[in-house]
């Protein structure tokens, strides 16, 4: 297993319906570490920049409109094979085909309003995550006893 890094944004539905702290929690008890985090009110340009990957396909342009509705949380998590375990968390993109337990089985009203977004492999992490946070806003965590993380 491999220690790495991957972006995770909760989306403005669940953030309006607070719970950022049940879905933290279930980072937490994966194993996964939040390393950095803020809050964010996207404006219009800067979610056709992150989302610019989709621009051409069909949902663009309802996928901006949702993400600039309202704020949203983004966080930096790390542990081992953190990319697999938070797309575990997260669940099918369709909450409806979502397995139970997962965080959109759980959080989400639709295939739009799907409550959380991850980095898909390690190069996405890498770019998503410097979209949004500079190096010296993350920070890894190491046992106060052992020195390690």
């Amino acid at each position: 297993m491999m220690k790495e890094r991957t972006l995770s944004i909760i989306k403005p539905d669940a953030v309006t319906k607070n719970v950022i702290g049940q879905i933290y929690s279930r980072f937490e008890n994966a194993g996964l570490k939040i390393i950095a985090a803020r809050m964010v009110h996207l404006s219009y340009a800067d979610a056709e920049k992150f989302y610019a990957v989709h621009k051409n396909q069909f949902f663009f342009k309802n996928l901006i409109k949702f993400m600039i509705s309202g704020p949203i949380m983004i966080q930096v998590l790390e542990g081992e094979d953190a990319i697999a375990k938070h797309r575990k968390l997260m669940g099918e993109t369709d909450p409806k085909k979502a397995d139970k337990g997962t965080i959109r089985s759980d959080f989400s009203e639709s295939i739009d309003a799907n409550t959380i977004h991850g980095s898909d492999a390690p190069k996405t992490a890498a770019i998503e995550i410097a979209f949004f946070f500079p190096e010296m806003n993350i920070y890894s965590r190491y046992s106060i006893t052992s020195g390690t993380p």
